[in-house]
């Protein structure tokens, strides 16, 4: 008999019994996310939160936060008059090199952990959240679920191909567990949290 053998012979000869799964039953909820849990996390873990009503003040409050001058790019119809550059025009990822503001539309926000849950639908590029220096979100203010697992029931059986959960600004304690924000993607997240969306994000199909 070979190493390899006596190995995985060793191996499974020495298995565990066989244990039930765990009744993930407690965790099952029909309620909705707490938005002020949402924002207390948002805000510990670096994140920025504004309330609005409308897509014109999302507009009049990056405006403000980031001057002029700045490259703002978005899919959103709603920020056309906004952006300075159209997402369809570009003919390479790098082009995105340079992007100081990318404004997208998440589909729910996560109350334990801050977290939204976006798909490359509303990417368009899959790098585009990563590589901008400030990311701005908007979402529903009624589209927030209370834990991941709510979240993970909610996306279990749906269909997209790329997707990530994004809480909060890039951020690293490695270097003698000293906290760096905006180590290595966004500098800063903003979510904006419309609390009369005629256009809110759908659950995903």
């Amino acid at each position: 008999m070979s190493s390899r053998e006596s190995i995985l012979a060793a191996v499974k000869a020495n298995q565990p019994d066989s244990t039930a799964l765990p009744d993930l039953s407690l965790f099952g909820t029909t309620e909705q996310g707490s938005l002020q849990k949402f924002a207390e996390v948002l805000g510990a873990i670096g994140g920025k939160i504004f309330h609005v009503s409308s897509y014109d003040e999302i507009a009049q409050t990056i405006s403000l936060q980031y001057g002029d001058g700045v490259k703002i790019v978005s899919p959103l119809k709603e920020f056309k008059e906004l952006r300075t550059e159209n997402l369809d025009d570009l003919t390479s990822i790098h082009d995105l090199h340079d992007v100081d503001v990318a404004i997208l539309k998440a589909h729910f926000g996560v109350a334990e952990n801050g977290a939204v849950w976006i798909t490359e639908n509303e990417m368009v590029h899959r790098v585009l959240p990563f590589v901008t220096q400030h990311l701005a979100i908007v979402i529903d203010a009624k589209a927030i679920v209370p834990t991941m697992h709510q979240a993970y029931d909610k996306i279990s059986n749906a269909v997209y191909g790329f997707g990530a959960f994004i809480a909060g600004p890039s951020k690293t304690a490695d270097i003698e567990q000293s906290l760096v924000i905006g180590a290595h993607g966004p500098r800063s997240m903003a979510v904006f949290v419309l609390n009369d969306n005629p256009y809110s994000a759908e659950a995903i199909k």
